[in-house]
């Protein structure tokens, strides 16, 4: 089959189509019509989407053998573990890059595409901090969602990594969906990584039941904001403001790294004018 005589074909029939609803009395406006119709100005331009050979960054397995991550990650991050043992996830080079800047202390900022691993990116690097911290208890990561079924979402993808009844790197969601027996569940024994949304986040901070779980959570290590966006008027202050709150609040060595991912941050101009744009957004958040 030949795509483009596939096109044409479509695009024939259609216009037959449409013509014949098409019933104008004023020969001006026939004649303009029929120039629209002629010139396509109603079906779309084809459209060729590539999808990009990110480069490689080597396997978990590679990352164990060099120090970078906790041996037991080996046999957390494996593709088709519910057919069996499956294999060592292979990773890009920017979430290699990602791990290294964690491990490092650093905090930082990923933007690339839709379906690039956005989300290992930053849970590979905090599961290895639960991993290399056994003794540490309390909340170490709370990753924030703009909307509960992005939150639902990660929750299965956790699982299927990690598992159900993970008690070295043991995560839950907490988003205002839960009944109470799960909330209860959450504050008496609160997981190493808690899931949540920007309005939940700041109950967490306001409200009275939850100081509970607020005081598992002082030594905070990781804050992600996933799927960033560029805030702007009330809604960046709100952003912005609880962020502030979180550090003054749950951490207060100073040692809380703030991670965030996005596809739609910044798009225009080349990689440098790119890359400074989302540094000064950053910055502000």
């Amino acid at each position: 089959m030949n795509i483009f005589d596939l096109r044409q074909h479509i695009t024939t029939e259609y216009q037959n189509y449409a013509r014949g609803f098409i019933n104008i009395a004023d020969s001006r406006i026939q004649k303009q019509v029929e120039e629209a119709l002629h010139q396509e100005a109603f079906l779309p331009e084809p459209l060729i989407q590539l999808n990009p050979n990110f480069e490689s960054g080597g396997t978990i397995t590679d990352l164990v053998a060099q120090g970078l991550l906790h041996p037991e990650c080996e046999s957390f991050f494996r593709r088709d573990k519910d057919k069996g043992v499956g294999e060592a996830l292979r990773l890009h080079y920017h979430q290699r890059e990602a791990i290294a800047l964690a491990n490092a202390g650093h905090s930082y900022i990923l933007t690339t595409g839709t379906g690039s691993g956005k989300s290992l990116a930053y849970i590979i690097p905090i599961v290895n901090h639960i991993l290399t911290h056994p003794d540490e208890r309390g909340i170490k990561a709370i990753i924030v969602y703009p909307m509960n079924a992005l939150a639902n979402s990660q929750y299965n993808e956790l699982e299927k990594y990690l598992g159900k009844d993970n008690q070295q790197a043991w995560f839950d969601s907490y988003t205002g969906q839960d009944d109470e027996a799960k909330r209860q569940r959450i504050i008496e024994n609160p997981p190493h990584i808690l899931l949540t949304n920007f309005m939940m986040l700041e109950l967490l901070m306001t409200r009275e039941r939850d100081q509970k779980l607020l005081n598992q959570a002082k030594h905070l290590r990781f804050l992600v904001l996933d799927e960033l966006h560029t805030y702007r008027g009330r809604q960046g202050a709100d952003v912005s403001l609880l962020v502030r709150r979180v550090r003054n609040r749950l951490n207060s060595s100073d040692g809380l790294q703030c991670i965030g991912t996005s596809a739609t941050l910044a798009s225009e101009g080349a990689i440098a004018e790119q890359t400074q744009t989302i540094s000064e957004f950053a910055t502000k958040i």
